[in-house]
């Protein structure tokens, strides 16, 4: 019976077959490396685009609302400075009003014709909470009450 001889390989001895198989598995994977670290770079690169997009993007938006906001301050201004103009009107037409009013008072005690006296709205009330409906001021054919 006789005995295999068996190959005990310490390392010393180098297999050029093998170094090559080794060498080139190591080229293969420096290759792709590289190629892998450069899709890295390259999507790296878009994502950057992207958001330098987007920042241009919302600096334009930005800039559209800060002159929308301008635009609508001059006006809340413009419509501010003819409430107030409004509101002295008003004030000065209720004053004629209640005058009116009391001039109609002393025409109805003297002549004793009943008229309808129109009240007079309460100011601290909402244009939109009128007590009464608007109505046109007839001018019917009264006598004078000085005839």
């Amino acid at each position: 019976m006789g005995v295999a001889p068996t190959v005990n390989s310490s390392g010393s001895e180098a297999d050029p077959q093998k170094d090559v198989g080794i060498e080139e598995r190591k080229r293969k994977r420096m290759e792709s490396n590289r190629e892998s670290a450069r899709r890295s770079r390259l999507r790296k690169q878009k994502q950057l685009d992207d958001l330098l997009g987007q920042v241009s993007h919302l600096e334009c938006a930005n800039k559209q609302l800060v002159d929308t906001i301008d635009a609508v301050q001059r006006k809340y201004s413009v419509v501010e400075a003819d409430n107030s103009i409004l509101r002295v009107q008003i004030a000065e037409l209720t004053g004629r009003l209640q005058s009116l009013n009391s001039v109609l008072e002393v025409v109805e005690e003297v002549s004793g014709i009943p008229l309808d006296i129109p009240e007079v709205p309460d100011m601290g009330m909402r244009p939109w909470q009128q007590p009464c409906p608007v109505q046109l001021i007839a001018t019917a054919a009264v006598e004078p009450f000085w005839c």
